[in-house]
């Protein structure tokens, strides 16, 4: 099997984040890891019917979040493991990452409102 591609904290790039976090899919995603107690797969999204995308489109997504360096992934089995790296990412990037998850947030809720 292929070793996943994490990049390391120096590698990360505003630029990187800003695109994964461009597709509200993906930023949803993330929003929803970071809330997780534990790590999460991909199927569980699927299974939740939190999101209603076919499960290779839904891989594709997390793909982009990990190239990005937002999360760090792990093979168990045949699935893989979720996690944010929002922790590693607050050394190098201060607030930004939380800050554009909560402009997202606040933002749904405003469309919930009208």
């Amino acid at each position: 099997m292929r070793p996943l591609y994490h990049p390391s904290l120096e590698e990360i790039t505003v630029q990187g984040i800003l695109y994964a976090l461009s597709d509200p899919v993906r930023v949803r995603i993330l929003a929803e890891l970071r809330q997780a107690d534990c790590a999460m797969n991909c199927s569980s999204f699927v299974s939740n019917g939190s999101l209603k995308l076919p499960k290779s489109t839904l891989s594709q997504h997390f793909k982009v979040l990990r190239e990005a360096g937002l999360i760090r992934s792990e093979r168990k089995g045949v699935e893989l493991k979720n996690s944010t790296r929002c922790h590693e990412l607050k050394k190098k990037f201060g607030p930004m990452v939380t800050g554009i998850l909560n402009a997202y947030a606040d933002q749904a809720d405003e469309s919930k409102r009208k």
